[in-house]
């Protein structure tokens, strides 16, 4: 028996040994774990709050720059609007200011009618055949040479209805105003339509150089028997 317990104790110091495996908290995980440790990010959050409306606000700059330079093409048609306008008003005042002396200048003159002569030589008696009616003076002086056996009248073309300029139809032998219809003869009295009286006869006689003379100043109406004057028919 003692033997056994000598043999014991002689097997005992290895199991010794074994104690050592606490030394395992030399793992330190504990350590590396130390996690708590990082919670330290408190006051690490605290100081980028503060930051973080800077970088905003720097952020923001820039937006607030880009209004100005969306702003540049509103400057720039600003400036064409202001290099245009001052010429077209000029132009415009300039125009103004030349009607308004036009106005002036034509006040300063009366109207006045041009219509032809009233009077004026028609050729020689000799140029003209019996019988017909010249219609070489209606476009010109509005008056037609009638040639008769005895001498000429001067018929003024213009109907006595509403001053309508009548033609002359050879081979109806009449004058027929276009207008309303009137008709008149030869020698211009009237027979149809609504004209209420003759043709007027125009003052006819000879010049000094023996041209037939007309005088639309002068005119004769039969209805006042002013027909017979000496003037009104030009015996030859």
């Amino acid at each position: 028996m003692p033997d056994e317990k000598d043999a014991a104790p002689a097997t005992t110091p290895p199991a010794a040994p074994a104690p050592e495996a606490p030394a395992a908290p030399a793992v330190a995980a504990p350590p590396a774990a130390a996690t708590p440790a990082a919670a330290v990010p408190p006051p690490v959050v605290a100081t980028p709050a503060p930051v973080a409306p800077a970088a905003a606000a720097v952020a923001a700059a820039p937006a607030a720059a880009a209004p100005p330079a969306a702003a540049a093409p509103a400057d720039e048609s600003r400036r064409s609007f202001m290099k245009w306008s001052l010429p077209v008003g000029w132009a415009a005042f300039s125009a103004a200011t030349a009607s308004s002396l036009l106005a002036t200048g034509r006040f300063m003159f009366p109207n006045v009618l041009f219509e032809p002569p009233q009077a004026f030589k028609a050729g020689f008696p000799s140029e003209y055949n019996v019988g017909e009616v010249d219609t070489r003076w209606k476009d010109a002086f509005s008056v037609w040479v009638v040639r008769e056996p005895e001498g000429f009248y001067a018929l003024i073309a213009v109907c006595t209805h509403l001053g309508c300029s009548p033609n002359w139809l050879a081979a109806e032998n009449k004058f027929k105003c276009p207008c309303h219809g009137s008709g008149f003869y030869r020698s211009g009295e009237n027979f149809e339509g609504p004209a209420p009286r003759p043709l007027e006869r125009a003052r006819i006689v000879l010049a000094d150089d023996g041209q037939i003379l007309i005088d639309k100043a002068t005119k004769f109406q039969k209805e006042k028997g002013e027909w017979e004057s000496a003037e009104s028919f030009l015996k030859v």
